[in-house]
């Protein structure tokens, strides 16, 4: 039996996450929503602690922008590619680690914290809440925490209609079309409720859940996609209007759950 870290390291070593936010249409947008939801809360000088950075689009980007970066991510070939996309960048500290472990950062410590990408792969209800808990430990109060999630009828939409729908079902579902959330699924998707209520007893106060990329990713697959570059800036302005409304939000692939550290 693998331990999570080799689940996930096999998959990220196998493929190309240093261009996955530029390489497509959705990738590029949800880069771009992200982006303006960061820069709701965070500004030059922020202290900023991103876990799950995988090559370091974010943090790098911010840390251009004179904000004092911490990057923290899991897997090695990830870090070794993180570290070089590092060089030369002023205000950004690269580093090993794992969600569910922050005890090298005191309490209080950051005034934004991104949380993108270890809730894909968080599996046990002990290892959620542990990663949640680090997370807002070491957030100031009244700081804001971004946390990234997947939408299960995203990830039917986005990968199971290529002619696998079964697979995708078997894959998601229980018979009675319960969400599966098992170690070995690689990525874990969420209703919305669902990864909403893991912030009910927290000592937090939610601000809003957002979509990053709509349902982008699965009209890309289309042979006949095309939207050129003026229709796409119209198209980001358009979706950053209407990504926080409730009945947009089970389609879109990668979502947003944001709050600020106390009651």
């Amino acid at each position: 039996m693998e331990t999570r870290q080799e689940i996930i390291s096999s998959f990220y070593d196998a493929c190309h996450e240093d261009d996955r936010l530029t390489r497509s249409r959705h990738g590029q947008l949800e880069f771009a929503t992200t982006m303006a939801y960061i820069h709701k809360f965070a500004r030059e000088g922020s202290k900023v602690l991103e876990v799950g950075a995988g090559t370091g689009r974010y943090s790098v980007a911010l840390a251009k922008e004179g904000m004092e970066v911490t990057a923290v991510e899991l897997v090695e070939s990830n870090v070794a590619v993180l570290r070089r996309n590092c060089e030369g960048v002023a205000g950004i500290v690269p580093l090993q680690g794992d969600a569910t472990d922050l005890s090298r950062f005191a309490d209080d410590t950051f005034d934004v914290s991104l949380v993108f990408g270890p809730m894909y792969h968080l599996y046990d209800g002990a290892e959620i809440n542990k990663a949640i808990d680090e997370v807002i430990r070491v957030t100031k109060p009244g700081g804001a925490i971004l946390f990234a999630f997947i939408s299960v009828y995203g990830i039917m939409y986005a990968n199971y209609l290529q002619g696998n729908w079964a697979a995708g079902e078997e894959e998601n579902f229980t018979a009675d079309y319960r969400i599966r959330h098992f170690k070995e699924q690689l990525f874990t998707g969420y209703e919305v409720p669902e990864f909403e209520a893991l912030f009910e007893a927290k000592p937090v106060t939610w601000i809003t859940t957002a979509g990053v990329d709509g349902m982008l990713e699965s009209v890309e697959e289309r042979g006949d996609f095309e939207i050129t570059d003026e229709d796409f800036e119209a198209f980001k302005k358009w979706y950053l209007a209407v990504c926080e409304k409730r009945e947009l939000l089970g389609m879109t692939n990668h979502l947003l759950y944001i709050c600020k550290k106390g009651k």
